[in-house]
């Protein structure tokens, strides 16, 4: 059988290598978004998963199982699977009466190694008014944008701007057998990345000192899932950020904050000293080019002022760790920590996937990421979308992790948890509502302790 040249095999970089090396039966390193339809009609998500399944077939990147290659060592690499069947990958639920619920479940469940690692489950509403689908990316296989990309491709046509193409030589491994007139100039590059990594490890170890997280946000590995989403107005984000100064991110990280606060207390555990750091995600994609497979990651590290009473307050220690973080760049400094993957040699993955998951706990808290959505009404079988919550991998060792997207003047939070240890995550997505409201309360009463120029 020929193969087309997008579907030719791809090695994976070293940070898809972690991702899929770090994975356990306890902790799956898959991402996910429940996207929820408006029915137009019965049969609408029986005609949803008819539609799906044969989009599936022709999107070249859900044909890409992983498998280990001989060179480099511990490498593996993306390879088309000839006798794709999408009817392995799109499933047809039982009717829900609750998608969060529903959600969850499948969220705890282990995508199958062997195959394409995607899934899309298509989810009846039980009072036929509506239906939802989960989609299912393995981060080796996707990061968030990618994931957007993959998923979208399965939704109805719609006009997007037009990406630029990607270059098409592949960048040589860097585990390959250089070219000797090349060698200057790789050793100054070495040294330069080295000095990076010991520059983030500092930084890393800067940013334990004097930290307090709280029990709450670790636990030990169950393999269970429980999600939540939150809907909330963008206009009340527009109007905190208007009137305080900063960002839509900035606000909605703040947002995260005082939830947290508000839950800790709510539930009984002291919020007093608690800054769990935030791993803030940041791409290092282009805007509007073709996107390639895998990850193109790095991050930011934040501490969240949960102990913080004022609410104002917060939002401007949010403010000023996110200006301070990005003067530095996403290439330095304690949240840069996926690009250190890149100075490990494949078999260093292989070998170290089950300490490096273990690490995590060490380097951060939570995870707070952010996925952006097309502007345009998305629909599948003409049924608009109506809600999309993303969900992101939880860590081991983390029972919490919250993404969010904006989508048509609404931005959306997805908590996703370790069942066992937030049997509460209802309250917490509760105080995410309260949360934006006590900001919008504050900022209508023209409370402006917090001053600076708005941006966007």
């Amino acid at each position: 059988m020929t193969t087309s040249p997008a579907e030719t095999s791809d090695l994976l970089t070293p940070l898809d290598l972690a991702f899929w090396n770090i994975e356990t039966a306890e902790h799956p390193m898959h991402l996910g978004a429940l996207g929820v339809f408006e029915a137009d009609g019965p049969g609408a998500a029986e005609r949803a998963a008819e539609l799906l399944a044969d989009r599936a077939a022709a999107v070249p990147g859900l044909r890409m199982r992983i498998r280990s290659v001989w060179l480099p060592v511990g490498g593996a690499t993306r390879v088309p699977v000839p006798a794709f069947d999408p009817l392995e990958h799109v499933r047809l639920s039982a009717p829900a009466a609750d998608f969060h619920a529903a959600a969850g479940e499948l969220m705890q469940r282990q995508l199958e190694r062997e195959r394409p690692p995607w899934e899309a489950h298509v989810l009846p509403g039980a009072d036929g008014t509506s239906f939802a689908v989960l989609f299912k990316f393995h981060h080796a296989l996707a990061d968030g944008l990618r994931a957007l990309t993959l998923g979208a491709a399965l939704l109805d046509p719609v006009d997007l701007p037009a990406s630029r193409p990607r270059p098409q030589a592949p960048a040589a491994s860097r585990w390959s057998v250089p070219d000797p007139r090349r060698l200057p100039g790789l050793v100054r590059g070495t040294v330069a990345e080295v000095g990076q990594a010991l520059g983030i490890g500092s930084s890393v170890a800067r940013a334990t000192l004097g930290m307090r997280s709280c029990a709450a946000l670790t636990s030990s590995a169950t393999g269970t899932r429980r999600t939540a989403g939150v809907v909330l107005d963008l206009d009340d984000v527009h109007q905190v950020r208007k009137a305080v100064g900063g960002t839509v991110n900035d606000v909605v990280i703040a947002v995260v904050a005082g939830a947290l606060r508000r839950w800790l207390d709510e539930r009984g555990d002291c919020s007093e000293g608690v800054e769990p750091r935030a791993l803030v995600p940041v791409s290092r994609r282009r805007p509007r080019t073709a996107q390639p497979p895998g990850n193109r990651l790095s991050g930011y590290l934040v501490r969240l002022p949960v102990s913080d009473e004022d609410p104002l307050v917060r939002l401007r220690s949010v403010r000023t760790a996110m200006d301070r973080n990005k003067e530095a760049g996403p290439e330095r400094g304690a949240g840069a920590v996926a690009l250190l993957a890149e100075h490990v040699h494949p078999l260093g993955h292989r070998i170290g996937g089950p300490v490096v998951a273990q690490a995590a706990r060490l380097l951060f808290d939570i995870l707070v990421t952010s996925v952006p959505l097309p502007g345009i009404g998305l629909r599948l079988g003409g049924c608009p979308l109506a809600e999309v919550y993303p969900f992101a991998p939880l860590a081991r060792g983390q029972s919490l992790a919250v993404a969010v997207s904006t989508y048509r003047g609404r931005v959306h939070y997805g908590l996703i948890a370790d069942a066992a240890a937030v049997p509460d995550l209802e309250l917490l997505a509760q105080s995410v509502r309260d949360e934006i409201d006590g900001l919008v309360a504050v900022c209508a009463r023209g409370a402006g302790l917090v001053t600076g120029p708005a941006a966007t």
